[in-house]
């Protein structure tokens, strides 16, 4: 069959690959001039940053989509654990070096929470049977159609802790004022408020922390050279630097699509990896929608958004280690302005990313390169980016300083921003989100945009805005969940 994937993100890219092997004869149109999407790489004056995911987790998904392809993954990428995962330092000076190895963790709580050492292993357990109960129901499973629901154990699926907030659950497990922070921290990773999103999000930290953190070696821009490479090897063709506009429909039948310039492009299938909200709003004809779905679309609630800013500076510190968490005073405040004031925090928590710590080369002899993240509101009326973004430059500079970056303002040898308009214009995403739909509600995790359309035939959805979500892994698994979607209703 004629494919078209609208987007060359890592949810397209693995599309491609996936119907290639199969034998359909695949072209992506891409709106940018390079591949990837979020996933994305910049270099200058000698700093090389990613500008999208930083660290990898699950990574036996990438190795099903290689094996599907008749490829191996350790002929593409260098797999390399994260040790520790992540650094996290607290306002009261408290630092926390998070292994993979339970252990070493245990130690450490032993310091400074004793009385929570029993509490954290407990955790970890209560963690691994949510991992258990959801992973078939939900994460290796397409849930479109009855079919999909034959085989969910419904007794495991009501026990996923959905009726508590993240924050609850925690809450009640952990004195520890530092260990409450810590893991309320997971459920940012897709975009989400741990005060408002359901408790069964807390599967989370059980992936990285049970099952590991990883990082190509390289970069994480390596994973879409990769995956670019093994489509073009299948026959994918990748034409970029081509908007689509609009998706072509007959009644209700995909019939291809069109780019800005006019240019029409036929298919017999359409797979979007552009965002979700964007397809059905921007893409697809007011005929071929109910009002009804309109309105729902339009009605979703984004995930939260960020500010990133990238610094090369001319100098190493030795307290950063290639992941690091400098923790906000009072993380309930924080979250309460991203989602409900809609506003930039004062007082954000910040997340370092510093590659030069494992690739050397990413940096200038003697410098490091920080890509540094803080959780912001999605694009709305309450802030002007074009007037704050200095200020959140600013304020995080400042803050940085006062954690032990010492006369970090003066070592700055290049810096770089990228604003949530910029996710807009330059990705299309929901009002520009980074992970899709937030799930601040109960049942939202579960309610993503499936990866066919009910209502256009022909039409299939991938990428972290659609379910099961963001991250790497789980985008990967859309690719393989529309597949299989194809197969079903298609083949």
């Amino acid at each position: 069959m004629d494919i078209k994937i609208i987007g060359a993100g890592l949810g397209g890219l693995a599309t491609s690959c996936l119907l290639a092997q199969k034998g359909h004869d695949v072209t992506i149109l891409e709106k940018n001039s390079t591949p990837g999407g979020k996933i994305n790489e910049i270099s200058a004056q000698g700093f090389r940053f990613d500008t999208g995911p930083s660290l990898l987790t699950m990574p036996f998904i990438l190795e099903k989509l290689f094996e599907f392809c008749d490829a191996k993954v350790n002929n593409f990428l260098d797999i390399k654990p994260v040790d520790p995962i992540c650094r996290y330092f607290y306002p009261n000076g408290i630092q926390f070096d998070c292994y993979q190895d339970s252990g070493l963790n245990t130690a450490q709580i032993q310091e400074f929470a004793p009385d929570d050492v029993q509490a954290y292993k407990q955790f970890i357990t209560y963690a691994e049977q949510l991992f258990e109960r959801t992973k078939d129901a939900f994460l290796y499973n397409p849930l479109y159609g009855l079919s999909d629901l034959s085989n969910i154990n419904f007794t495991d699926f009501f026990k996923i802790d959905a009726f508590r907030t993240v924050a609850e659950r925690i809450d009640k497990q952990f004195e520890s004022e530092e260990l409450q922070q810590f893991f309320k921290r997971f459920a940012t990773y897709n975009g989400s408020s741990p005060y408002q999103a359901p408790a069964t999000l807390n599967i989370i930290p059980y992936v990285e922390l049970s099952l590991g953190g990883y990082y190509l070696d390289g970069g994480m821009y390596s994973l879409i050279k990769a995956l670019t490479s093994l489509a073009e090897s299948k026959g994918v063709n990748i034409q970029y630097d081509t908007e689509i506009t609009k998706i072509n429909t007959t009644d209700n039948r995909i019939t291809g699509t069109t780019d800005i310039s006019g240019n029409f492009y036929t298919a017999d299938i359409v797979v979007s990896n552009s965002d979700a909200s964007a397809t059905y709003l921007d893409l697809v004809g007011r005929k071929d929608i109910s009002i009804l779905k309109r309105k729902k679309v339009t009605n979703v609630e984004p995930s939260c958004s960020g500010f990133v800013l990238m610094l090369g500076i001319d100098k190493t510190y030795n307290t950063l280690s290639h992941h690091n968490i400098f923790f906000s005073e009072d993380y309930e405040h924080e979250f309460r302005q991203i989602f409900e004031d809609k506003v930039m925090p004062e007082d954000p928590t910040i997340y370092v990313a510093n590659t030069s710590h494992t690739n050397p080369e990413h940096a200038p002899e003697g410098g490091s390169n920080l890509f540094i993240l803080v959780n912001a509101p999605y694009l709305n009326d309450n802030v002007d980016w074009a007037n704050e973004k200095n200020w959140c430059k600013e304020q995080i500079i400042r803050k940085l300083q006062e954690h032990g970056l010492t006369d970090l303002r003066n070592h700055i040898q290049y810096s770089n921003m990228i604003t949530p308009k910029d996710f807009y214009q330059k990705y299309r995403s929901n009002k520009g989100s980074i992970y899709g739909t937030s799930s601040n509600s109960k049942l939202a995790a579960f309610m993503r945009p499936k990866n066919k359309s009910r209502s256009i035939k022909g039409l299939y959805l991938v990428g972290g805005s659609t379910h099961p979500g963001g991250g790497i892994p789980l985008v990967t698994l859309s690719a393989f969940h529309a597949v299989e979607l194809i197969s079903r209703f298609e083949e």
